[in-house]
């Protein structure tokens, strides 16, 4: 994994806004309708070249795919996991949990249901109905293939390609066969353990999306106390930890997130109650929402924090949920708060989260505004290269 020497790097978390035509054939695709292969396949790579030519027009070192092939960062693995599908109608499916800020505005949720309206979430919610390993290696290559491809065209540096945790994924996949939560996790990351390691075989940074850290307790966990959650957290640790085990940390991040989604985030877990669970994860790279109006403030935290030397840090300094485009500015005062704590060579100028968490409508900022911030990013990361550097100092200013 690149560090900033001479100046602060940038990437964002993974998804990108999918062309509408795309849209189109990965949605009926998901309803199990008639799409024809080579299209999709064509289609899909030229997507990924595209969003790649597009990150690096706005300044980003640090591309990815943008996750062009997928729904979404979970249910694209019901297309590579056996055991995962739906359940019969009169299978018993488990119940969806409502994030516990929400729950506390009921008009708050009409507003979403009526901004939402029309998308079929039941028809992209798959379960685990058996026994989970990697079935289907072809998507993955495909996607790996594409990326090289890509990234070879555009001329950038490093690339990264994400892929589930197995926590997370306890919750977008519920189980209805293991019966055992703690089973399950250990299942997911025996599985997803293939598609790690190909992922850092082929070249590209791992990037493990594990919201299952900080949303999971406000919405899959609400009914716990922290200390309860915690030992969850540790055990989630593990499973990664585990399905990591044959790749180096400077070769992987991991992301975490209190839920990309605009709301009160009122009961969201603070970065310090999770942070001494989530420091011996073993990817050397942490992305954290730090633009989220909710803990924009925990930049004071860091310096209490018991951050470990080889950790980089990639705080969100671009909220993924608002249109408002954040001034160069206030991106380079972001990025300064925390190259104070750690030292200007361990920061790396992130988003939020993704910014199409789902393919197709009900992502909150528009395409065309999305580039715009990622424009934005890059300026404020050189704002704060500028001064970090002229500062002469080796860590901070």
């Amino acid at each position: 994994m690149m560090r900033s020497e001479s100046r602060i790097l940038t990437t964002h978390v993974g998804s990108l806004p999918r062309p509408d035509d795309l849209v189109a054939l990965l949605e009926a695709q998901e309803r199990g309708e008639a799409v024809d292969p080579a299209d999709l396949s064509a289609r899909v790579k030229r997507a990924t070249d595209d969003v790649v030519r597009r990150q690096r027009a706005c300044g980003i070192d640090i591309v990815g795919d943008g996750e062009t092939s997928k729904t979404s960062y979970t249910f694209y693995l019901r297309h590579r996991l056996s055991g995962v599908g739906t359940p019969p109608p009169s299978a018993e499916r488990p119940v969806t949990v409502r994030h516990a800020d929400l729950a506390e505005h009921p008009d708050l949720i009409e507003m979403l249901a009526r901004k939402n309206a029309g998308i079929n979430w039941h028809l992209r919610s798959p379960c685990c109905i058996g026994p989970i390993a990697y079935r289907d290696r072809a998507p993955l290559e495909a996607d790996l293939r594409n990326l090289r491809d890509a990234v070879a065209a555009a001329g950038a540096a490093e690339a990264f390609m994400s892929a589930a945790s197995p926590g997370v994924l306890t919750k977008f996949i519920p189980d209805t066969y293991y019966k055992s939560e703690d089973a399950y996790v250990v299942a997911l990351a025996d599985a997803m353990a293939v598609e790690y390691e190909a992922i850092a075989a082929a070249g590209f940074i791992l990037q493990i999306d594990a919201p299952d850290f900080g949303s999971a307790r406000h919405n899959q966990y609400q009914h716990l106390t922290d200390r309860e959650f915690l030992r969850i957290a540790g055990r989630n640790v593990a499973a990664i930890n585990h399905a990591t085990r044959n790749i180096a940390p400077d070769r992987m991040r991991m992301h975490v997130c209190w839920g990309n989604y605009e709301g009160p985030h009122t009961h969201d877990i603070p970065l310090k109650t999770i942070f001494p669970a989530i420091r011996s994860a073993r990817p050397a790279g942490l992305l954290f929402e730090a633009a989220n109006p909710a803990h924009a403030h925990e930049w004071e935290d860091l310096a209490l924090l018991d951050i470990p030397e080889d950790k980089i840090l990639i705080p969100g300094v671009i909220d993924t949920t608002t249109n408002f485009v954040e001034h160069p500015r206030l991106v380079g005062q972001r990025l300064l708060r925390v190259a104070n704590v750690v030292g200007r060579e361990r920061v790396i100028a992130g988003t939020d989260c993704g910014f199409a968490t789902f393919a197709g409508p009900g992502n909150p900022v528009a395409p065309s505004v999305v580039w715009a911030k990622l424009k934005s990013l890059a300026e404020g990361a050189e704002i704060a290269s500028r001064q970090l550097w002229k500062a002469g100092s080796a860590t901070k200013v």
